[in-house]
This record gives structure tokens, sequence and C-alpha cells, in this order.
């Protein structure tokens, strides 16, 4: 179980709670910019270990893992982690370990199956009137349960002119009614060619709604701008954000700032979390989670039953016990703050309920 300590959150007129837990890592001139803060991540597994105060030994039995899918943290994520603390809730989430070179039955390469739903490189077309559009390979955190960590980016298109087989197939399905712009995370892309590709789906008749599935801001607060809420609310499209936090410790002052700019820009937050094994598999660190959520204007949206990629398995969370929090969540929680409890399975039409 997860010990955490419940920390009131005040109302979302403040722009910033004082009873939210302080971001210890100061913002230097130098790491004024988004961009330079993700310059400065942490890509060293001796950097890290040093950082948190962590055992030599972690140097050592990472550097397997880490072949393949680095490392890489930014330093405000960091800061919120406890020091000497190797079972912290948010270092786990981004710790390589060498359990991720272990094979795991059923645990795949593609254990979405995006591949049987791509229809031009970097578009996928998996649910009726939406489709998906794979921005970039790049990420402002190696989140180590990814489902697509072993994506083959290099295929997907880098530029605006690339995505136009993208764009023009969306335009010749009236049914897409919804893009969704995902990754890597689009936010590590720069606004001017968000901006570009947005004003560019806005030519599309049919389509209406823009989503962007994103991590920056919680791992990188900085990241929302003017520019960037200004791009996403110019054009005729409903603009959607969907941000990915899995407990409650992502959520500190600079995170809150961020969530509250993007509410009071009237754009619609939702959150999705995956359920973890020692980061969040606990009613009580959920609850405090969605709490946080809810008090932010950030409505809990999924709980993602792990996606069952290949170096994943020792965060697999059996479904019966994620059923049992969900049902603890409902005796805790009013019912627009229990997320549902969903898995995402190869052919289905929609993410499949687990409750």
């Amino acid at each position: 179980m997860n010990s955490i300590q419940r920390v009131p959150v005040v109302g979302p007129s403040s722009a910033a709670s004082s009873d939210l837990p302080p971001t210890p890592y100061p913002l230097s001139p130098r790491v004024a910019s988004w961009q330079q803060v993700m310059k400065e991540a942490v890509r060293d597994v001796g950097e890290l270990c040093r950082l948190l105060e962590l055992p030599d030994r972690f140097t050592a039995q990472v550097l397997n893992a880490t072949r393949d899918f680095p490392l890489f943290v930014p330093r405000p994520f960091l800061a919120r982690m406890r020091r000497g603390d190797p079972q912290d809730p948010l270092l786990r989430q981004v710790l390589p370990l060498n359990a991720e070179t272990m094979p795991a039955e059923g645990f795949t390469l593609d254990p979405v199956a995006d591949s049987a739903a791509s229809l031009e490189p970097g578009l996928l077309h998996k649910y009726h009137g939406r489709a998906l559009i794979v921005t970039t390979g790049a990420c402002a955190v190696h989140c180590r349960y990814c489902f697509r960590r072993h994506f083959p980016y290099h295929e997907t298109p880098r530029s605006l002119a690339q995505w136009e087989p993208a764009i023009e197939r969306i335009a010749a399905d009236q049914t897409i009614y919804e893009v969704i712009l995902s990754g890597g995370d689009p936010l590590t892309l720069v606004d001017d060619l968000l901006a570009r590709l947005a004003n560019r789906l806005a030519d599309v008749a049919h389509v209406r709604r823009l989503r962007v599935h994103t991590r920056l801001p919680i791992v990188i607060p900085q990241r929302v701008t003017d520019d960037l809420l200004g791009w996403l609310t110019s054009t005729h499209l409903t603009p959607i954000f969907v941000v990915h936090a899995n407990h409650p410790a992502e959520i500190d002052d600079g995170v809150a700032v961020a969530l509250d700019r993007m509410v009071e820009a009237r754009i619609p937050v939702l959150n999705q979390a995956v359920l973890l094994r020692g980061v969040n598999d606990d009613a009580e660190v959920l609850t405090e989670l969605c709490e946080r959520l809810i008090d932010r204007r950030v409505m809990p949206y999924y709980l993602h039953q792990l996606d069952r990629v290949a170096g994943a398995a020792h965060f697999e969370v059996p479904i019966a016990r994620g059923q049992e929090i969900i049902r603890q969540l409902q005796a805790r929680l009013p019912g627009y703050a229990v997320p549902r409890y969903v898995q995402e399975v190869p052919g289905a039409p929609h993410k499949v309920s687990l409750m």
C-alpha cells in the first residue's frame, strides 16, 4: 500500500494553492521556458541516483533496460520525488529496471494493435467518428509502462507537408468528426507548427473537435503558455485536453496553476490514469488523486488497465484488484469523480468497461 499524506486543496479561484505541496525546483532564468526544461532533463541513471540519493546498486542494475528505451525525466517532475526512497511512486514510473528485459507471456511489442489500425503513416483509425494523428515520437518523460515504447516513430510524418496524406484521408471520410493529436506527446512540438496543423484540420468541414492527449502540463507545467491556449481556441474546432496523472503527488502548485489556466481558457480538461502496481494500486491514493483533479475542475476520465506492452509486466495489477479499488472509490467519492475502469482490447469498437 502506498502511504500518502492527504493535503487539502483550495478552490479553483486561486492561481496557486499554498496547501498544495510546493514546487521544490525553482525556476531560474536559464530554465524559464519549457524547451529549456526539456533540454536539461535527466538522461543519465547515475545522475538520477545521485540527485535522489539512491543506492549505487540501482545504476548497475538498470543498464540493460535503457539500451532500447532510455531514461528521460524533467527536473520539475523529479523534484516531486522523495529523496532516498526507491519505492517513491513517481520514481517507479520512470526508473528503468532490468525486469523490463525479462520476457513475459502475453506481453507484446504492439499490445493495442496500432499497426492494424494504421491508414497512413502516423494516422490511426480505431473507433467510429475519431481518428488519431501520431504527431511525434518525442515525450517530456519516458514512462516505463508506455504502450507505444516500441512504436515505429521513424515512419511517422515530421512536418505539415508530410501530414498532408493523413489529413486528406480524414477529409475523404465524412464519418470522422474528431481528431486526436497524440504521440509521443504533441506538446513537445512548437506552437507555430501545431497551430498550422490545427488550422489545416479546421479546413476539413466535417471535423468539429480537436483533442490533445498530453502529459506535459503534468510533468512540465511551464508548457501551458498563452501561445498554446491561443492557437487551441482560435479555430472553430472545439478543443479538449486529456492529461495524464497517475498519483496525487504529481499535482503540485505549478501543475495546479497550469490546469487552472487550461480550464479558465474554457477548454474541457480530462485525466487518464493507468493502474500501476506499486504506484497507485490503492483506493486511498486514487481517492486523493481524483479529489485533487476535481478541485482543479479536471474530470477523472479513465483508469486504464495496463496495456500489456513488452517490458511492463512488473506494473500489471490483476483486474479483480482493480475492480475492488473502483468499488472502494464509489463508496468514497461522488459519482462524477470516479473514473471509468477500462481496457483497450484490439479490434473492439470502443474501450471495454471492466466494471
